[in-house]
């Protein structure tokens, strides 16, 4: 392989890598349970426990792709947020991927969108090559910080 058809490759692996955790995002926001999916290792791990921990309450390891969006769409149900990716750093190692990304999340109420709850989060996610996507095996969030009204996370 030549010099620029590895650039290219790389590159695309690096786009490919950061899409992952678009999907992720997206599929939160428009409550897109396949497109979550897609996104995650069957086996994958979501670690929430630092960011909640600063928000103020508990939130459980979540360990399995169906568990992780039946999770994320059960406890956001009544919300609705918009996620915004920025700063992604990728390093890639073969089939597996570090991805380091600050990930700002808007929760407002539903029926009610003069509360709203802002987090800056800072994700640590791991990768694996999975035919020809990238997919989520572990994400680790921790907040940088946060505004707004916290108990917006507890409405039901």
């Amino acid at each position: 392989m030549n010099t620029s058809q590895s650039f290219v490759n790389d590159t695309a692996d690096t786009l490919a890598v950061v899409d992952a955790l678009y999907r992720f995002a997206a599929g939160i926001d428009l409550r897109d349970k396949s497109l979550l999916s897609s996104s995650l290792a069957e086996n994958a791990v979501s670690d929430f426990r630092l960011a909640a921990a600063k928000a103020g309450f508990d939130y459980p390891v979540i360990e399995g792709r169906d568990v992780i969006v039946a999770a994320l769409t059960t406890s956001l149900a009544t919300l609705d947020t918009t996620h915004s990716v920025t700063n992604p750093r990728v390093t890639i190692d073969g089939d597996t991927a570090r991805l380091d990304a600050l990930v700002e999340a808007q929760h407002v109420p539903r029926n009610d969108h003069t509360h709203h709850y802002l987090m800056k989060n800072r994700y640590d996610v791991e990768l694996a090559r999975e035919g020809d996507i990238w997919v989520i095996t572990r994400t680790t969030v921790d907040n940088v910080w946060r505004s707004g009204d916290p108990a917006v996370l507890s409405v039901v």
